[in-house]
């Protein structure tokens, strides 16, 4: 098949791997991106062990939180000017407020009444629109909630209270110190914002993601030319290093690199006076997974890829 500059352009961004090395992925693999990847993987030319996806849309992530509950949402704009709007600001406020009433999803959060009006969310912001003079939309939403503890949040790049590029909710359950919970779990927060996991424990990653991560450590051993027994163990070395990278709770703790999350909040315990349980997260970065189109590096990827 024939390989598109765009093609080239779209793995290159996803991997960092050089333009000829992607379009040689691409060729290997018949044009599947998802194949390229993990070839590329494979030949060491990609070490991300999972793609993010280029972030590029703009606007504001926003929190707000009430007793046992607190929700995140994700309005985008076109441009990272309308960010700044303290009209949009707002706006990206009073949605999160609305989403406090709903289940927290983009459903029920677009439906919602908008504080202070008779409109709903999307309504709202179709209004928004026509006043900013710029798209703008809800792009998604979540809520936690707990039945006895508390749900921590915390905003990265913040641009003003309760808004900015990175929104995380953690939910811990305890019957120990609020107070101390709070700050334990803002913590926690933080900690999520910085290392971005993908689960809270080994058993609830996606089994498909784990299987992909073997696939790929195993054909790296195998080129290493090694007996199959000894590659066996290769791969479950790698696949625990992966949990650590990966799992929230066997995290290195950045407030302190000694100890492991889990670890971390079992020693908060005797200050908290109870057991801790870290139930759950939620965690929105801006843009995440939304490409925007970009001309001016087509010329370049064309000439790589012998298209035009």
């Amino acid at each position: 098949m024939t390989i598109s500059a765009s093609m080239v352009k779209d793995l290159r961004e996803k991997t960092g791997a050089g333009m000829m090395d992607c379009k040689a992925a691409l060729i290997e693999n018949g044009g599947d991106v998802e194949a390229s990847i993990d070839w590329l993987r494979t030949k060491g030319l990609a070490k991300a062990a999972k793609k993010a996806g280029r972030v590029a849309a703009e606007g504001l992530v926003g929190v707000a939180s009430s007793g046992l509950k607190a929700v995140v949402v994700e309005v985008n704009s076109e441009t990272d000017f309308v960010a700044r709007n303290a009209e949009f600001q707002q706006l990206v406020l009073n949605v999160a407020q609305a989403a406090l009433d709903t289940d927290g999803s983009v459903g029920a959060v677009a439906a919602a009444t908008f504080p202070g009006s008779d409109k709903n969310v999307e309504q709202a912001i179709t209004t928004a629109v026509a006043t900013i003079g710029e798209h703008m939309n809800l792009r998604r939403s979540a809520a936690v909630t707990v039945n006895d503890g508390v749900v921590a949040s915390y905003i990265h790049s913040a641009v003003a209270p309760g808004i900015g590029k990175i929104g995380v909710l953690v939910g811990l359950e305890s019957t120990g110190d609020k107070d101390q919970l709070l700050a334990l779990g803002r913590q926690v927060a933080m900690h999520i914002a910085a290392t971005n996991p993908l689960a809270v424990r080994s058993e609830e990653l996606d089994a498909d993601v784990v299987a992909r991560e073997r696939s790929v450590y195993a054909e790296q051993a195998r080129e290493s030319g090694k007996p199959e027994a000894i590659i066996e163990k290769m791969v479950e070395g790698r696949v625990r290093k992966f949990y650590e990278e990966v799992v929230l709770l066997s995290q290195a703790f950045v407030i302190n690199p000694d100890l492991t999350v889990e670890k971390a909040l079992k020693a908060a315990e005797a200050d908290v006076g109870a057991p801790i349980e870290l139930k759950t997260f939620v965690s929105f970065r801006l843009g995440e997974g939304v490409e925007k189109e970009e001309s001016d590096f087509a010329a370049e990827v064309a000439a790589a890829a012998g298209t035009k």
